[in-house]
């Protein structure tokens, strides 16, 4: 077997073989990561019959004593029977190439779990026994967000959806919402570049609302540069002026409704059909009113023009569909406008034959605290749980040394 650093066209050569993928593990998030200030490097497997059958991008950045080297959601692998040579060969290019800490999160799946959070497939324990055979620590099988970023996905197939029956395959619950949804008339569209700052708002909105680091404007202009075409920062935006106009229409309608049924019985029918059919008119009256009032408020505030609800980041790969970062104001959550950005992106994707979409992070607690995948949970997927994070030491003596340095100097 050979290993060896690869070209950025062998990687994408690979990466187009592979069945499934994570957008980490690109050439795309590569440029990202150089911007970032990162160094990259590419790294390829090839088995006895020189095939290349194992490929990952990692990234160093230079830390107290050392180097600090990272692969992400891979490595991607066309013959999983290599990955225990991979790791093999990564551990001693890591000690030839002066690592202090090696940081491995695997892009393997460790079980499956319908929506709900009952387990569907076995845990797979085999990769965790290679891994911490060969010497790599394994930080446990965690919940939450460990390290700020999550080690239970939720997706959904898409394979043999289409587009008219999208809706149909979300959830009981999911369905009438987007029915509700497509009554509000709102739009979405794409950002340009120069309109980053508009998702940046949204964004920051919502981490100081739920409590979590929000990137920097230039961190989005950075990744909007590197993905391009494989990238959209989608908006949901809403005309107030528009909106009313549509709600003084159907109240004309249900009061032309009523005013039919006066003509026949009377403002006091006697029979049950018609009182029923009235009463059930009124309250669809009063509750239009109210609509009325509160769009009213709206309208003066925002002014006739088109008002960002929401925004999110999707990204799309041959292998997957990913929803990556977003947000929304409070106030307009009666709008549901997260909504639409998730039927854009499954449209999207089945648009471009990509047959996985990843809603990316849950916490892993199935007891109803997790809000978000409360959302999630409407569209009618699956969860995957990963295997968490490994770490291999070239040099634990010197590492535990900087370690306990570093503590002294924090408390001196």
């Amino acid at each position: 077997m050979t290993f060896r650093t690869i070209s950025k066209e062998e990687f994408l050569e690979h990466c187009q073989l592979a069945t499934s993928k994570s957008f980490l593990q690109s050439p795309e998030m590569a440029t990202l990561l150089e911007k970032r200030g990162f160094t990259v490097s590419f790294l390829g497997l090839w088995n006895p019959q020189q095939e290349l059958v194992i490929s990952a991008l990692i990234y160093t950045k230079k830390m107290f004593g050392g180097i600090y080297m990272e692969l992400n959601a891979g490595p991607v692998s066309t013959d999983d029977n290599y990955l225990p040579d991979f790791y093999k060969h990564l551990k001693e290019y890591a000690t030839t190439n002066g690592v202090l800490e090696l940081v491995v999160k695997p892009a393997q799946d460790y079980q499956q779990f319908d929506s709900d959070g009952q387990p569907t497939s076995p845990e797979n324990q085999e990769e965790i026994t290679y891994l911490t055979n060969l010497g790599y620590q394994h930080d446990g099988l965690k919940t939450g967000y460990p390290g700020g970023e999550p080690d239970w996905h939720y997706v959904k197939d898409l394979t043999g959806i289409q587009s008219e029956n999208l809706i149909a395959s979300f959830s009981k619950k999911g369905r009438p919402i987007m029915k509700k949804v497509h009554s509000f008339n709102m739009k979405i569209r794409p950002l340009k570049r120069d309109e980053l700052h508009i998702f940046k708002e949204i964004t920051s909105s919502t981490s100081e609302r739920r409590e979590y680091a929000d990137k920097g404007l230039s961190y989005y202009q950075d990744f909007y540069d590197s993905f391009a075409s494989s990238a959209e920062f989608m908006v949901a935006t809403l005309n107030f002026q528009e909106y009313l106009q549509l709600l003084l229409q159907e109240q004309a309608t249900i009061q032309a409704e009523m005013e039919e049924i006066f003509a026949v019985h009377g403002p006091q029918p006697d029979s049950v059909k018609p009182k029923t059919k009235l009463k059930n008119l009124n309250k669809q009256l009063d509750a239009l009113q109210q609509r009325i009032e509160e769009t009213n408020g709206f309208l003066q505030k925002y002014g006739p023009k088109d008002v960002v609800l929401a925004g999110s980041l999707f990204i799309y790969t041959p292998q997957e569909a990913v929803y990556l970062f977003s947000g929304s104001y409070t106030e307009f959550n009666k709008f549901y406008a997260p909504f639409l950005l998730q039927e854009h992106v499954m449209l999207e994707a089945i648009k471009r034959q990509i047959t996985f979409y990843n809603f990316l992070g849950i916490t892993g607690e199935f007891d109803g605290s997790d809000g978000v995948l409360r959302f999630k949970q409407n569209f009618n997927g699956y969860v995957v749980r990963k295997m968490g994070t490994f770490r291999y030491y070239p040099q634990p003596l010197k590492y535990k040394t900087i370690q306990i340095l570093k503590k002294l100097l924090r408390r001196s």
